[in-house]
């Protein structure tokens, strides 16, 4: 690390858990942040302030003024800009040190197959079972990390599945099949500081994955109630039935 980077990322170098080894090892890591929305907007920002090297921001969508109550990487100037476009230039602001690889398309098939495999780990910040699904699948086939988190109203949850270990669950042992249908912000509403809660806990996750520090919330699911200010975490097991990790000499 140069001066700069020594001054600007102190705070973090005076952790003993994370210390320059840590630091470095954050600068060169690269992380694919799959949504915009309310909960990679505070990911994004989080990651690029905390040193991460390179950031793969995708998304298909544009800003729009209902988002700017809670996608907070977003601005009034940006409606109609494309969210990948905003958040890059959000991130650039933060943190000229971070790179940018722009992805302003729906991840899937071979495209998404190529994203995952061109980082060290991806956040989940979909709004959306189907594209949830399809992440998971190709994290778990190319055995990189996911840190997946959802909103919605006053409440959010939160996991990571950890595709280097033998023993982790995946997002289809907590949800095999499901209609999500009604769940959106759109249809549903969301308290706006939930978001920021769920996607500064995703950043945390990363950070702690990234840096090999803490305890990993992979085998733990944890809830939370914003009108209650309540967390609760559950256990989560792999699924011998998983259609995903449950047969697994199938898949890989």
């Amino acid at each position: 690390m140069n001066d700069e980077q020594l001054l600007r990322y102190s705070r973090h170098i005076l952790l003993p858990e994370i210390d320059v080894a840590g630091q470095e090892k954050l600068l060169a890591s690269k992380v694919l942040i799959v949504g915009l929305g309310g909960l990679g907007s505070p990911v994004a920002l989080y990651l690029a302030a905390a040193g991460v090297g390179e950031l793969h921001l995708a998304d298909d969508d544009t800003v729009d003024l209902s988002n700017l109550q809670r996608q907070i990487a977003h601005h009034t100037a940006a409606i109609g800009q494309a969210k990948t476009e905003s958040a890059a230039e959000r991130v650039a602001a933060l943190n000229p040190g971070t790179r940018v690889v722009v992805l302003p398309a729906r991840l899937e098939g071979q495209t998404l197959t190529a994203a995952v495999s061109a980082v060290d780990l991806v956040v989940d910040a979909s709004d959306n079972l189907a594209t949830r699904f399809a992440v998971n699948q190709a994290c778990f086939a190319a055995a990189k990390p996911l840190v997946s988190g959802a909103a919605i109203r006053s409440e959010g949850q939160l996991s990571v599945y950890d595709f280097r270990r033998a023993d982790s669950p995946c997002y289809r042992c907590l949800y095999h099949d499901a209609d999500d249908s009604n769940l959106n912000c759109s249809e549903s509403g969301v308290l706006a500081p939930v978001v920021g809660v769920i996607g500064s806990l995703q950043a945390l996750e990363v950070i702690k994955c990234l840096t090999q520090t803490g305890q990993s919330l992979c085998g733990r699911l944890v809830l939370f109630d914003g009108l209650a200010c309540q967390f609760r975490e559950l256990g989560l097991s792999k699924d011998p039935d998983c259609p995903v990790c449950g047969r697994s000499e199938l898949v890989r």
